[in-house]
């Protein structure tokens, strides 16, 4: 009776754990969007675009490729450099896009709606689609 409580409770583990990590697989990649955006690092945020990406920025709208974009938040975090970011929505959809919806606000005490759109490319949850729009 004890072996069979042994084996029920290591395989109730495994499965929880396989199940976490096919509900929650990018856990870490959404915190590294979100700890690149926090800090204003662009280079980190770029790591997670994809080769182009649709990016819209006060002023600027357009699709870019990825150092392109990359230079363009890293000129807006310059001219905005982080104080804060709060995540205020996050959501999936059957073809594995996820978004988040979040609340930036400058150090010059501007505040942007940003959203971001990203998509599995590969092993890769990559970002499409990144926007900061002035409140």
């Amino acid at each position: 009776m004890k072996s069979f409580r042994k084996t029920f409770s290591f395989v109730v583990i495994i499965a929880g754990i396989l199940f976490l990590s096919f509900a929650y697989p990018n856990m870490q990649d959404n915190s590294e969007i979100i700890n690149a955006i926090k800090s204003g690092n662009s280079r980190d945020l770029a790591r997670n675009f994809n080769s182009s990406i649709d990016l819209i920025l006060p002023g600027n709208e357009g699709t870019y490729s990825k150092t392109q974009a990359e230079l363009m938040v890293g000129n807006f975090f310059h001219t905005n450099p982080p104080k804060s970011f709060v995540v205020k929505q996050e959501g999936t959809s059957s073809d594995s896009s996820k978004y988040t919806i979040g609340q930036y606000l400058s150090s010059n005490n501007k505040t942007f709606r940003t959203y971001y759109l990203t998509k599995r490319i590969g092993s890769a949850q990559l970002i499409q689609l990144l926007q900061f729009e002035e409140n």
